[in-house]
């Protein structure tokens, strides 16, 4: 089999006595989307965070590439090559588009950030950010104002930002909240075609989004990993109808 992209072995995280990630194990395949989901409260933001490097675990392994990255931080593993886009909009919204994509063509490249002005006039830095803008569809904003964004533009710029770090694997946490269902669409369409670029894990509630994209779905309820597999498979599972997806799923 294909070496994992991505993999989680024994991963566990507690806050007190609370135990938020219980000896979690799963992996991302190369060129597959791999969905998590679970109720409020299940531990899905913890896990992202231990998988990016902002949250260390208390015990087990995370792999990026072959690589034990268990103590490296965030940055160290966006050079490897992982991308993350947030929840919660990370974008600079005072500054336009195209300065945001570069900013993160900026940290692929690894220059420091006081130098952020001359790097837009640095013709690499400005093709890269160029090209991952009309990967979205957004190079007729370049110029606009990020605040001045529709949410699901914003959505679309943060995936711009991720493609010019020449990701080897994505990190979504919910990219469509906040999207109406055409939104939604748009966004589903996109991340279709994407995961032949570089492999997704995506983390969301919208399970139509979520049936629609996921080869494989895993689980997770009050921090336990309790079933992994296709979406037939999850849609059948009884514990998952009862945690989580409900009788009409």
């Amino acid at each position: 089999m294909t070496e994992p992209v991505i993999e989680l072995q024994g991963v566990s995280k507690s806050f007190g006595a609370l135990r938020v990630s219980d000896a979690i194990s799963l992996d991302l395949r190369p060129g597959e989307i791999h969905a998590i989901i679970g109720p409020n409260g299940a531990g899905k933001s913890t896990l992202i965070a231990q998988i990016c490097g902002t949250l260390a675990p208390d015990a087990g392994t995370i792999r990026l590439l072959g690589q034990d990255v268990t103590r490296l931080p965030a940055r160290a593993r966006a050079r490897m090559g992982l991308a993350r886009t947030f929840q919660i909009s990370a974008l600079a919204m005072e500054d336009t588009v195209l300065q945001n994509a570069v900013l993160g063509a900026l940290g692929q490249a690894g220059t420091p950030w006081r130098f952020f002005r001359p790097a837009l006039k640095d013709t690499a830095l400005r093709s890269a950010a160029e090209a991952a803008l009309e990967r979205v569809g957004l190079s007729d904003k370049a110029a606009t104002v990020t605040a001045e964004l529709s949410h699901g533009e914003r959505r679309q710029l943060e995936v711009a930002v991720a493609l010019t770090l020449k990701p080897r694997a994505f990190v979504m946490d919910e990219p469509m909240a906040g999207l109406g269902a055409e939104g939604s669409r748009t966004l589903t369409g996109f991340l279709d075609g994407l995961r032949s670029e570089a492999p997704i894990l995506l983390v969301e509630h919208d399970m139509d989004a979520v049936f629609a994209l996921a080869d494989r779905i895993s689980v997770l309820n009050y921090g336990q990993l309790i079933a992994t597999g296709t979406v037939d498979e999850i849609r059948a599972d009884p514990a998952v109808r009862t945690a989580y997806l409900g009788e009409d799923a």
